[in-house]
């Protein structure tokens, strides 16, 4: 394989790479009505907003062209803060002990 196919497949998995974030990024976005929820802990709060400012930073542990650090954090703020939500869910159910 010559130069050009392995750019090309670089420039493929970069972008689909770069949508799965996006995707994730709209995701957490979405769940930003869990944050208005008083019985979800700070914590998962702060954590849902860590991970939108070190997406959207052009800081990086990986460097850009490679989203993996980037959609760890965004699962790992995603999960966080439905997991806090399932919690308190049943708690707040009428007839719950």
């Amino acid at each position: 394989m010559d130069g050009k196919v392995w750019l090309t497949v670089v420039a493929l998995v970069a972008v689909a790479l770069a949508v799965a974030a996006a995707v994730l990024l709209v995701r957490v976005l979405k769940a930003r009505r869990l944050l208005l929820d008083s019985g979800i802990p700070l914590r998962d709060k702060a954590l849902f907003w860590a991970a939108v400012i070190y997406t959207v930073s052009p800081v990086d542990l990986v460097p850009d062209p490679v989203y993996l650090d980037d959609i760890g954090v965004l699962l790992l703020a995603l999960r966080s803060l439905h997991a806090a939500a399932a919690a308190i869910r049943p708690a707040k159910e009428p007839g719950a002990l």
